[in-house]
C-alpha cells in the first residue's frame, strides 16, 4: 500500500496503477521529504511531478504545504489513478490545487508555464539518458531561479547529464535507488 506519509493528509491511502509504474518506497519518500523540508523547499512551493505514476511524490508535497502540484503522466491508466488520488488528497486537505496532465513529459514541458519551485522526476528506469537529458533541457526555462530538481533513478544508472542551465548539487543512494539533486545554474556560470 502506498500512502501519504506526513502533513495534513498524512496516512491517507493512495491507489497505485496495477502495472507500468514503480512507486517510490516510503523509506525513500520519507528521506527525500525530510531533506526537502530541511531546505525549506516544500512549503509554499509550486511543484511539478514528472512521470507522476500514482502522483504520490507530488501529492506528498501538497500534503506538506506546497501551494500547487502539477502531475504529468502519459499512461492513461496511471493518469486516471493520479486523478483519483489528487481528488482524494484535495478533499482531505479541504482544498488545494492539484492538476493532472495526461501528456508526455516533453510535450507538456514545451507548453508549460512556470515558474516551478520544486520538480520531482521519477522516470521509468528504462528511460534512456538521451530522453532524460532532453526533458531536463525543456525544464530549464520553467524553473524558478532558486528551484530544486530531484531525479530518481536506478542506482545502476549513470549520473544524469545536465543540460546548459542546470547543475548537479548532490546525490544520495538508497539501495537500488539514487536521488540526484540539481539546481539552476546562475547565468554568470552558463
Amino acid at each position: 500500500m502506498t500512502r501519504i506519509i506526513s502533513g495534513r493528509a498524512g496516512s491517507l491511502a493512495l491507489e497505485v496503477p496495477d502495472a507500468g509504474t514503480r512507486p517510490t518506497s516510503d523509506r525513500v519518500r520519507e528521506s527525500l521529504f525530510g531533506a526537502l523540508e530541511s531546505a525549506d523547499a516544500v512549503r509554499g512551493a509550486a511543484v511539478l511531478d514528472l512521470y507522476a505514476g500514482s502522483g504520490a511524490l507530488g501529492l506528498e508535497a501538497l500534503s506538506r504545504g506546497a501551494v500547487s502540484v502539477d502531475l504529468v503522466e502519459k499512461a492513461p491508466r496511471a493518469a486516471s489513478v493520479a486523478q483519483r488520488n489528487a481528488a482524494r488528497v484535495v478533499k482531505s486537505l479541504g482544498g488545494g490545487v492539484a492538476q493532472v496532465h495526461r501528456a508526455g513529459v516533453d510535450a507538456y514541458l514545451r507548453g508549460a508555464r512556470g515558474p516551478f519551485d520544486l520538480v520531482l522526476i521519477d522516470p521509468p528506469y528504462d528511460l534512456g539518458e538521451t530522453e532524460l537529458t532532453t526533458a531536463l533541457a525543456l525544464l530549464v526555462p520553467v524553473l524558478a531561479a532558486d528551484a530544486t530538481v530531484v531525479i530518481e533513478r536506478s542506482s545502476r544508472s549513470a549520473e544524469p547529464t545536465m543540460p546548459e542551465g542546470l547543475e548537479t548539487a548532490r546525490s544520495k543512494k538508497y539501495g537500488d535507488t539514487t536521488l540526484w539533486w540539481a539546481q539552476p545554474r546562475p547565468a554568470s556560470q552558463s
